[in-house]
C-alpha cells in the first residue's frame, strides 16, 4: 500500500478569548493512525487558561513562543501539584495520566506543539484530553449526591463545581486572579530548554543538530521517546539519515520554509515537497530523509519513538549549498 506522507497543516479543535487548540486529525493524515503517532498545537493569548485535564496519550511539548508560561502538573505517580515556568525553547514532557492546566501570564501569546505516540490512546493518530471542569468536565458527568459526598460539598456548592463554568477547554482569566508561582528549583528538573543546549553537531553559518534523549533529560525517559531539534541557515543542507533503532519520526516545521526529501526502501521517492511553518511530516521507520533550507533560516523538531542515543546513522553532516553554486 502506498503511503500519503504529505505535510499538513493542524485543524482547529477548539478557539475562543483565552486561545486555541490545533489538532491533526488522523482522518485528514492517516500516516498518524498508521503508526500511532499524534500531534496538537496549543495557543494561549495573554492571560489564557486552560482547564485541568489528562490526556490518554504521553507526548512532548516544545515551547515555540512566548516568556511567561506557567504550567501546574500533577504527575501520575505523584501526590503533588508541582508548577512549572516555560519560556520560547523549552522542552516538557507530558507522561500520560499526568493532570495539568496551562496559564499564559506574558504579554505576548504563548504556543506550545506537542508531539507523542498514541498506541495506548483512544484514537489511533490522536490525542483524547479529559477535562476535569468547564463544560465537558468529567465531574460534571457524575451525580450531585455523589460529587457532594466526595468532595463534602452541598448541593449549591455541586452545582457551582460543575455548572458555572460554559466554556469548554480555555478562558481568559481577569488580571485580578491569582495562580501559584513556579518552583523555579523543580522546573529545572522538569524542563529543558533545548534551544539553550549545546548542540553535538555545528556547521558555522550553516546550522546545527541537537538529539534530546534520556541521558540529557531523564524525564524523556518517563514517555519513551527523543526529541531532535536540526537549524539550517539559508540554503543549507542536513544530510541524508534514518534512525537506527528503526524508530519513527514525526517532524514539525517551527520556523521558516524549504524542502523535505524522503526515499523509502525501494529507493524510490517517497517524498519531495516544499514545506513551510506549521507542517508536519511522518517519516517510516529507516526511511530515508534530507532536509533543505530554502531562502530562509528554518528550524524543525521532530520525535522518534526511541530513548536511546545514536539515533541518526553515522554522524550527521550539514552542508552549505550556497558554497558549491
Amino acid at each position: 500500500m502506498e503511503l500519503d506522507l504529505t505535510p499538513k497543516s493542524a485543524e482547529p479543535l477548539f478557539e475562543g478569548d483565552g486561545g486555541g487548540y490545533y489538532t491533526w486529525y488522523a482522518s485528514q493524515m492517516p500516516i498518524l493512525a498508521t503508526t500511532n503517532l499524534g500531534a496538537g498545537r496549543f495557543l494561549l493569548h495573554p492571560r489564557g487558561f486552560a482547564f485541568p485535564h489528562y490526556a490518554d496519550s504521553s507526548k512532548v511539548g516544545y515551547v515555540i513562543q512566548g516568556s511567561d508560561g506557567v504550567v501546574g502538573m500533577v504527575l501520575p505517580d505523584g501526590k503533588e501539584e508541582v508548577v512549572l515556568k516555560l519560556e520560547e525553547g523549552d522542552v516538557i514532557a507530558v507522561p500520560v495520566g499526568a493532570v495539568s492546566w496551562w496559564f499564559n501570564d506574558g504579554d505576548t501569546d504563548l504556543i506550545i506543539v506537542f508531539l507523542g505516540e498514541t498506541s495506548k490512546g483512544l484514537i489511533p493518530g490522536q490525542f483524547t484530553y479529559f477535562l476535569l471542569t468547564g463544560a465537558i468536565g468529567v465531574i460534571g458527568g457524575f451525580s450531585t449526591e455523589l460529587t457532594g459526598k466526595v468532595y463534602n460539598f452541598d448541593k449549591d456548592e455541586v452545582q457551582k463545581l460543575t455548572k458555572s463554568q460554559a466554556d469548554l477547554f480555555i478562558v481568559k482569566l481577569d488580571k485580578n486572579q491569582a495562580l501559584p508561582k513556579p518552583q523555579i528549583d523543580i522546573t529545572k528538573k522538569l524542563v529543558y530548554n533545548i534551544d539553550a543546549a549545546c548542540a553535538e553537531n555545528v556547521v558555522e553559518k550553516a546550522g546545527l543538530v541537537k538529539t534530546l534523549t534520556e541521558k540529557e533529560f531523564p524525564f524523556m525517559g518517563e514517555i519513551g521517546l527523543s526529541l531532535i531539534r536540526v537549524k539550517l541557515e539559508a540554503g543549507a543542507i542536513k544530510a541524508p539519515s534514518y534512525p537506527t533503532t528503526a524508530a519513527i519520526q514525526l517532524i514539525y516545521i517551527a520556523r521558516g520554509s524549504g524542502k523535505i526529501e524522503i526515499v523509502d526502501f525501494n529507493g524510490k521517492p517517497a517524498l519531495d515537497t516544499l514545506v513551510k511553518a506549521g507542517d508536519l511530516i511522518v517519516v517510516p521507520q529507516l526511511f530515508v530523509v534530507a532536509k533543505i533550507a530554502g531562502e530562509e533560516t528554518m528550524e524543525c523538531y521532530s520525535i522518534t519513538t526511541t530513548t536511546k542515543e545514536g539515533i541518526d546513522m553515522g554522524k550527521v553532516v550539514i552542508f552549505d549549498s550556497r558554497s558549491c553554486s
